[in-house]
């Protein structure tokens, strides 16, 4: 039977309490961490500087490469401090801004892969009408609106549904995610739980089930042109399609799985791909299909390389 005494500290269980793992996986997810923020930052630079790439699809992938800077800072550097700790507490205060925080970045993110589907769509199905339909004004729009849509689609639930969380406070987690913190509520509210699946069908399903019906409208399209010219117009799109595997496929494994599942240690296992492997490969897989990205960065360390030795 749940204790209805009230928590204001957490204790986060993480992966292990053997010392030597836990250094293991400091050192990996340091380094991993680390080249998430190069390797992020490198592509928001490169798409900044280069007048080439001053278009919505290099614009949106800049987009991509802020939220998964975001969406790894958000966890990654109190999980380290954790690895190193003896006591992984966290305070009340504290828990809730990561929770939401993680949301907020989750749905945006899904909702800016939707924003790159329908410019690959646009693109393709739509050429003569593409410089219309996704001029700057409407780019900048279309993204701020998907961060006002994800702010209110987060907010609003939890302010209208505040939720009291007790003992016993070890999240069985290695952060603040919204289904291991709710396994702490005073009452078990199966309200809740809906209103979790309700945001998840609206941020992951809902947007997926977009995603697919662009893909199936760009299908067509280039079924319809010359062969020669198929390669080079589903080749804009692999790079997108892949990330879109990865993100939706383990954002449906955590939040549209199994109730008992969800609060299995499983989900913490999952959770390490979309905070730190996702944010770490998106990039790479941008930029290892696109010539001009490639380029750019290596003229830029070309530069970077001729200044240290006049330097020197």
């Amino acid at each position: 039977m749940k204790n209805k005494t009230l928590a204001y500290e957490f204790i986060l269980l993480g992966f292990s309490e053997d010392v030597d793992i836990n250094l293991f996986l400091f050192v990996l997810f340091f380094l991993i961490y680390v080249m998430t923020i190069i390797v992020n930052g490198l592509i928001i630079h490169v798409v900044i500087t280069n007048p080439r790439l001053h278009t919505p699809m290099y614009y949106f992938i800049s987009k991509l490469s802020f939220i998964d800077l975001c969406n790894s800072s958000s966890a990654v550097p109190k999980m380290l401090v954790d690895l190193l700790s003896a006591e992984k507490t966290i305070s009340l205060m504290a828990c809730l801004v990561q929770v939401n925080m993680l949301l907020l970045i989750g749905s945006t993110e899904c909702l800016l892969l939707v924003l790159m589907a329908y410019d690959r769509c646009l693109a393709i199905c739509l050429p003569l009408h593409y410089p219309v339909l996704m001029r700057w004004s409407v780019c900048h729009r279309l993204t701020a609106l998907i961060w006002i849509f994800s702010f209110v689609a987060i907010m609003l639930p939890l302010l209208l549904m505040p939720v009291a969380l007790c003992y016993p406070n070890q999240i069985n987690h290695f952060m603040c995610e919204s289904l291991a913190v709710l396994n702490l509520s005073c009452d078990r509210n199966y309200t809740k739980e809906r209103v979790i699946f309700s945001l998840s069908f609206v941020t992951i399903l809902f947007p997926f089930a977009f995603i697919i019906i662009s893909y199936i409208c760009i299908i067509f399209s280039v079924l319809k042109i010359k062969a020669a010219g198929r390669a080079k117009a589903f080749s804009t799109c692999t790079s997108h399609v892949t990330v879109v595997a990865m993100y939706f496929g383990t954002g449906m494994a955590t939040y549209l799985g199994p109730p008992q599942e969800k609060s299995s240690s499983r989900g913490k296992y999952v959770s390490i791909f979309y905070i730190i492997i996702a944010p770490f490969l998106n990039p790479l897989i941008y930029s290892v299909n696109n010539g001009e990205v490639k380029k750019t960065i290596k003229r830029l360390f070309k530069g970077i390389c001729l200044e240290t030795y006049t330097y020197v």
